[in-house]
């Protein structure tokens, strides 16, 4: 069967774990013809303006994000956070049961069980985006993860998480500054837990 030529023009979002109404419209696909594709089974809808083509076939790592893709997608404002940005910088050892998801504290979200939402009031310290094997979600970055686990989450994780950080190398080493800089807007005394992680 010959596709239609329409969804030719959005072949490479076709190969991607997902994609946004956004995606499409820039290369000329508009929300009528997703309908359309929905309809003929070329396309699923996964939530609220993110589709994926039916025909996709993820690999294991695509498929080990593909759930957090969506849930962050499908919550407008939402950034990755806590239990779940810490199993994507590998900070942890625990596999999230649910999706951590930050939004500002003036937002009103619909209940998901698979969403956990987290209220903060400074969304915007620390917020950054990161490509999941081909698609950008907004997570808050290394330092900022860390800071909100020892002030969220329970002790033993955060210390663990700020032990693993202080061990990485390169590119994902732990900005010391930034940290203590975070921690002051924070307020939150890190100072005595990374005494105790250096020495």
């Amino acid at each position: 069967m010959k596709k239609p030529t329409r969804l030719s023009a959005i072949q490479t979002l076709l190969t991607k774990p997902s994609f946004t109404i956004e995606e499409s419209k820039k290369l000329g696909v508009f929300a009528e013809h997703l309908a359309y594709y929905i309809k003929k089974g070329l396309i699923k809808r996964l939530g609220r303006g993110i589709y994926q083509s039916a025909d996709y076939q993820g690999s294991p790592e695509n498929f080990q994000w593909e759930d957090l893709i969506e849930a962050v997608n499908s919550v407008p404002g939402g950034i990755t956070c806590l239990i779940s940005a810490l199993a994507i910088y590998d900070l942890t050892d625990e596999i999230p049961r649910e999706h951590w998801i930050a939004v500002s504290n003036s937002t009103s979200i619909a209940k998901d069980n698979r969403v956990r939402i987290v209220r903060l009031r400074n969304v915007e310290l620390g917020k950054t985006k990161i490509n999941l094997n081909g698609i950008h979600i907004a997570i808050f970055d290394r330092e900022r993860t860390i800071i909100d686990s020892f002030r969220l989450l329970s002790q033993e994780t955060a210390i663990k998480a700020l032990k693993m950080a202080l061990a990485k190398k390169g590119a994902e080493k732990l900005e010391l500054r930034k940290l203590q800089s975070y921690a002051k807007k924070l307020r939150f005394n890190i100072a005595p837990y990374l005494l105790t992680a250096t020495t």
